[in-house]
């Protein structure tokens, strides 16, 4: 069968291999039809050889974690031949630690947890995988044309419930947020704001394209000015750029008793002039708090699925801008700096 697989540290070795092995039983009881995955910055990241690491005893990993597949077999009775559904992305660690014991393996403490197309796991991007029933998430018929979301949205799904669970330390009443960044984790951050009936602000560069279309049909206002410019302070602040200058001037521009969740993730050399007493002020006198988050565990997959479910699904079509067969698996990895979210189809 087809894999798209890299060798991990070796910048630009892209291949798809024709005649990969098929999955084996060891793997999980479920087997799968993949229908496509979906491809972002982390898989971008390990084409380059900044990371990744194959299965024990093998050269080569296959990427994709962001799934969308088709039962073929089931013998657990857990899902149906035919039945969508896609596969979480981490393991818990063998150990395992406190939270893995208990399948917050998004929260894993020692490092050991594992990862399908990124770390120690194959990953989704063949024609066929497999999957151990308590990493298969079912979803909605619906979603055969865009499953493949809701690996980002599991983890938009669990920064809102940090961010409630946060709430929560307090009488809490938001009214509005504030989105910083329209790619796909922004743009699906915005969604669920909506879902929960808030004004949600989306801030991005972008001036043309369509990013401001997209957060407009949410119901949802644009900006394009800095943060600091802007003339409200959010309740919450969900940042999805990882850029230093919008981390920063998130923070300050957030209201008293006010939430920043950080979702972006920086990359190091760069270095700002920071008043860190001026911030350190501005953060204990308001009570405000400042949080990471990153991944998901299956509950966070089951809400983002419920989420995606309810959402208008020709909006969430247009979050796809580019569907590439495998068979031109390359120009699927090539970035134009126009695409919102490109996916690679295995049915093509």
């Amino acid at each position: 069968m087809r894999a798209v697989t890299v060798t991990p540290g070796v910048p630009d070795s892209l291949r798809l291999v024709e005649d990969w092995p098929e999955p084996p039983p060891e793997e999980g009881a479920i087997l799968v039809e993949a229908l496509a995955v979906g491809i972002c910055g982390t898989d971008q990241e390990i084409i380059a050889g900044d990371y990744g690491e194959a299965p024990p005893g093998q050269e080569r990993l296959v990427l994709g974690h962001e799934s969308l597949g088709r039962v073929l077999e089931d013998p657990t009775g857990t899902l149906r031949p035919g039945d969508l559904v896609a596969g979480v992305v981490r393991h818990p660690d063998p150990v395992p630690c406190p939270n893995c014991a208990v399948d917050e393996w998004d929260m894993c403490r020692n490092g050991r947890y594992t990862e399908h197309g990124i770390k120690a796991l194959p990953g989704f991007a063949r024609d066929r995988w497999r999957v151990q029933p308590k990493f298969a998430v079912g979803l909605d018929p619906v979603l055969a044309p865009v499953g493949m979301l809701l690996e980002p949205t599991s983890v938009v799904a669990k920064a809102w419930d940090h961010i409630e669970r946060i709430g929560a330390r307090a009488e809490w009443k938001p009214q509005s947020v504030l989105v910083t960044g329209a790619g796909p984790i922004g743009l699906l951050a915005a969604l669920l704001a909506i879902q929960r009936g808030l004004s949600v602000h989306v801030l991005d560069r972008n001036t043309t394209g369509p990013k401001p279309d997209l957060v407009r049909a949410l119901g949802a206002t644009y900006h394009t000015v800095p943060v600091a410019e802007l003339d409200f302070a959010p309740d919450v602040v969900v940042e999805c750029t990882g850029a230093p200058v919008v981390v920063l001037d998130a923070m300050y521009k957030v209201g008293p008793i006010g939430i920043v969740c950080l979702t972006g993730v920086s990359s190091g050399g760069r270095t700002l002039d920071l008043d860190a007493g001026a911030l350190n002020r501005e953060l204990v006198l308001e009570n405000n708090v400042v949080f990471g988050s990153v991944n998901a565990n299956r509950r966070h997959w089951e809400l983002a699925a419920e989420a995606l479910a309810r959402a208008d699904q020709s909006w969430l079509n247009s979050l796809i801008t580019r569907r590439v067969p495998v068979s031109a698996y390359a120009e699927a990895y090539t970035q134009t700096g126009e695409d919102i979210k490109v996916v690679l189809d295995f049915t093509a």
